[in-house]
Formats: C-alpha cells, structure tokens, sequence
C-alpha cells in the first residue's frame, strides 16, 4: 500500500512538472508560435510514451530529470528588461535619490484621464520629507469577485501628500494579460509610482466596467513605515539597474508588500490569504493592523471610497476627500 501511494505521488509531480516544462517552452523566447507549440506538444507526448513503454522506468525517470534541469536552467536565463516597446502607462522607470531626510522620485506618474487608455501622459518628479512621513493605507481594488484583489500600498506624508505605490505586470506595447503566461516570465514587474488621483480614479472612475476601490487606514509605528518606505525606494533603485519578473504566484502585487513587511520586527506571518489577495484587509484586521472597534464588515462598508472618488475627481484635495469618514485605528503606543 506504501509504495503504492509513493508512485501515485510520484505520478502527480511527474504531471506537474511535464505540465510545467511545456508551458516553459511554449511561453520561451523562441521566435516562432508554431515551433514553439510543436516543441512544448513533442516534450508532453515524449514524457507520457518514456513512462508507459520503457521498461526501465529508474532511467527513464533519471533521463526526463536532466532533460527537465536544462529546461529550468534555459528558463532561468531568460533575461529581464527596462528597454522594450513598453504600453505607455508604464513607460517610465522610477528611481528615487536621497539628501538626508529629502526623498526625490523621478518618474511619479500623474495622468489625466479621458478614459482608461486615453489620456495625457505626466511624469513628474517630486520631493518628499520623511520626517513628514507619518501613514500609511492599504488600498484593496476589486473587479471579479471577493477573493482576488489589487493590493496597493499608499503613504502620506502629514495628511497633505500621499504617494500611492502599486507593483504591477509592465506589459508591452499591445500585449494583454494572462494569468498562465505570468507563471512564465512573460512580464517585466514594475512598481508604479503615483498619485492618487491616476492609480486610484482610473479604477473608481474611468476602466469600464467601474472597479471597487476600498482605502484602509493601517496602524503602524511610524519607524516601521519609514522603514518599509524607504525599503521599497531600494528596491526601486535596485529594479531600474537589475529589472525583474513578475510571477502571478510568488513575486505579485501582495506577496512584493509582504516581502517588503520583512525589514520591520514583528512582521507579519505567512498566511494563505496573501496568496488570496481579497481576503488580505481582513487578515490584517485580524492581526489589529486596522480599526477593530467594529466588525470587519462595516469597516469594509466605510471604507468603499468609489462615491467619494466620483465627488472629487479633478480635486486637487483628491486625496483627503476620499479619506473623510474613513475609520482611523487607534495610534499604536
């Protein structure tokens, strides 16, 4: 019975990584679709027929471990860029330098919007004082149901100034999305650097349909938001000498936050709700991160700013309408 479950175990990571190897070579770099569905067609076909008809299936299986560690040293090897035919929403890199306590970002994008994909590029450079520095709110964006969300994080600066930052696929020119193809280094990763009034009011505003955008208020020692500010400005710097990929499992828009969580003492433990993207404000309310003097459900209720969104628009106060009424955690000691 032992050995038995040991094969059926064996036979499903067999499947997985053959099913992982052909998506390799179908999503490669290789020029050719055709060639590339043959390729990825011929590497699941010739797996199955090794492990049915050869007999010595030890060697059979040391053979189809070489052949599937070339694959994952190729995939590897695939090189990331800033330099490619980028849509033009994304067609700036940021970068950020710092004189003491004065935070300069090159690239902060500000469109003005006609509709989604019609607008009035602005890219903007801007200065900010970390000893301003004193929030930060987690803002969830829902468009196809409750369990996957956009996670974006948004720091203020004195309740005057809010810097909104969203880790996103950087597809090219023409280029959609596809949640296999992000499994494939088939998208770049950026960290889109803006205010609010682009990266929140194209969601509330101008995509069609219109997107659910909730804004929570997180409590937070203000050494623990300087710190993770300034981590993701390095990791911004870091990004526009050595670009990255993004991964629609382990390197997307809530597990990058997580990741970043980690330069603070105390930081959050692994849950499967970050994986789960929707279901992430809750868990932060569970850890005591938001206003828990209510249930979860009236914060999340409150906190829906789209109607306060549609009210301020061209605001230059964008910003502080969308956050009037929004619940505020208690200040952590």
């Amino acid at each position: 019975m032992g050995n038995f479950l040991v094969r059926i175990l064996l036979g499903i990571i067999i499947v997985g990584m053959t099913a992982w190897g052909a998506g390799a070579i179908y999503y490669s770099p290789l020029p050719s679709e055709s060639l590339r569905t043959v390729l990825a067609a011929l590497f699941a076909l010739g797996t199955a027929l090794a492990f049915l008809f050869l007999h010595n299936r030890g060697w059979t299986l040391v053979g189809f471990l070489i052949l599937f560690a070339m694959l994952v040293a190729f995939f590897l090897n695939i090189p990331a860029s800033n330099e490619r035919d980028w849509q033009p929403e994304v067609a700036v890199t940021p970068w950020a330098e710092r004189v003491g306590d004065l935070i300069t970002i090159h690239g902060v994008r500000n469109l003005d919007y006609r509709t989604e994909t019609d607008f009035t590029p602005h890219w903007e450079t801007r200065t900010y004082d970390l000893n301003k520095l004193d929030s930060v709110d987690l803002v969830a964006v829902y468009w196809a149901g409750k369990a996957i969300a956009h996670i974006m994080l948004s720091f203020g600066f004195g309740g005057k100034d809010y810097l909104a930052i969203s880790i996103e696929t950087r597809k090219e020119r023409g280029e959609s999305y596809s949640t296999i193809a992000g499994f494939f280094r088939q998208y770049e990763l950026i960290y889109v650097v803006a205010d609010e009034r682009d990266v929140i009011r194209v969601r509330t505003t101008y995509r069609q349909p219109q997107e659910d955008v909730y804004v929570y208020r997180v409590r937070a020692p203000r050494e623990n938001i300087r710190r993770g500010f300034l981590d993701y400005m390095k990791t911004i710097n870091e990004m526009r000498e050595r670009p990255r990929f993004y991964n629609t499992l382990i390197t997307n828009c809530t597990t990058t936050i997580a990741a970043h969580t980690r330069v603070n003492p105390e930081a959050p433990p692994w849950s499967w709700k970050i994986l789960l993207s929707g279901y992430l404000p809750e868990y932060v309310y569970q850890l005591g991160r938001l206003d828990t003097t209510r249930p979860f459900a009236e914060l999340e209720r409150l906190s829906w700013v789209n109607a306060r969104a549609h009210a301020a628009d061209h605001d230059p106060l964008f910003s502080q309408r969308i956050r009037e009424g929004l619940p505020m955690p208690a200040e952590m000691p």
